[in-house]
């Protein structure tokens, strides 16, 4: 972790080059999204290895850079050939901490990269599970995040037709390899996201 002690290396510099690579409103929003969530299970990680403090923001750093990151490539390279990978080689070569990277080539099943690290589960969990809870917030009358609770999404996930571009195999999956039951990982996510709601528009 110690590159991400550098702020050159940390979401300052990922939410720039987020913006920097990507035009869509929605895409800069999932990024955020998916980063919110992401960092919120590096920040639990960090307190089950009993870190307090400031260590509890360096764990959780790479967690919200990875989460920022990991579609930063999409907009420009959607192929499956291109994408994450053009994204990854440009930040391998600008010295990203490579522990970042390996998430993010994890969180395409056919990388060929598999989540190993605990960094890389949660961002593969909660990538998926962060657009289905905007579509859920989406759908509310309100459009509000707040308004969307678990008991909602899990009845939604159920409904084929709604949100059918993502995959709810990959969220139940996420929820599997983090360890986590299902019911648990939307409610974490779904904290996560409430809190940074106005910065999500929801």
């Amino acid at each position: 972790m110690d590159s991400m002690g550098d702020a050159k290396y940390g979401r300052e510099a990922a939410q720039a080059l987020l913006l920097e690579w990507t035009q869509g409103e929605s895409l800069r929003k999932h990024g955020l999204a998916v980063a919110a969530c992401t960092e919120a299970y590096g920040r639990l990680e960090a307190l089950r290895q009993g870190l307090s403090g400031d260590a509890v923001d360096a764990f959780a750093e790479p967690y919200c850079c990875a989460g920022l990151l990991h579609d930063m490539d999409y907009e420009r390279h959607p192929s499956l050939e291109e994408h994450p990978f053009v994204g990854v080689k440009y930040l391998r070569e600008a010295g990203w901490p490579e522990e970042m990277l390996h998430a993010i080539l994890a969180h395409a099943d056919y990388s060929g990269v598999l989540p190993e690290t605990h960094l890389d589960k949660a961002l593969f969990a909660c990538d998926e599970l962060s657009g289905f809870l905007t579509a859920c917030a989406l759908v509310k009358p309100s459009k509000a995040i707040a308004d969307v609770e678990v008991a909602g999404v899990k009845k939604k996930m159920k409904d084929k037709a709604f949100a059918r571009a993502v995959k709810r195999e990959d969220m139940t999956r996420g929820a599997e390899l983090l360890g986590v039951p299902l019911e648990e990982h939307i409610g974490i996510c779904l904290l996560a996201m409430q809190g940074r709601a106005e910065e999500l528009g929801l």
